[in-house]
């Protein structure tokens, strides 16, 4: 069977091309960044924090944070005002343009994750689907 090319491409050298605007892996809000040197002020072995997910809930994924005390060969270093968080190779693309923000109110204080890749969460709002 003789095999038919259905197109035709050739490269070009362009010289004035826009670079395309990428998005950030992580975004860290004032109050996230505050608590994270809060967290990491008396860990003195620690390079910063990893985030990842893993599966777990009623709808797939929740994230995880741990402190980081190696930058794994894979894994996306995020450094914004002083603060270095790791994220895990497993959770690059789902962690893709997250916002990452420290909340605290009269009956919690937790880390929130406002993550335009998400398709659904669960109603406690611990896992996700993507």
């Amino acid at each position: 069977m003789a095999s038919r090319i259905v197109a035709a491409a050739t490269v070009k050298a362009v010289k004035m091309r826009r670079p395309i605007p990428s998005r950030a892996a992580l975004v860290l809000t004032p109050s996230a960044v505050n608590k994270v040197k809060q967290i990491l002020a008396n860990k003195e072995d620690c390079i910063g924090l990893k985030v990842g997910v893993r599966q777990r809930g009623c709808n797939g994924l929740s994230y995880t944070l741990d402190y980081a005390f190696e930058k794994g060969k894979l894994d996306e270093e995020v450094i914004q005002d002083g603060v270095r968080v790791i994220i895990d190779k497993k959770a690059q693309l789902t962690l893709l343009g997250t916002e990452m923000d420290y909340v605290e109110d009269a009956l919690s204080a937790e880390f929130v994750f406002n993550n335009p890749n998400i398709k659904g969460t669960c109603g406690c709002g611990e896992s996700f689907s993507v």
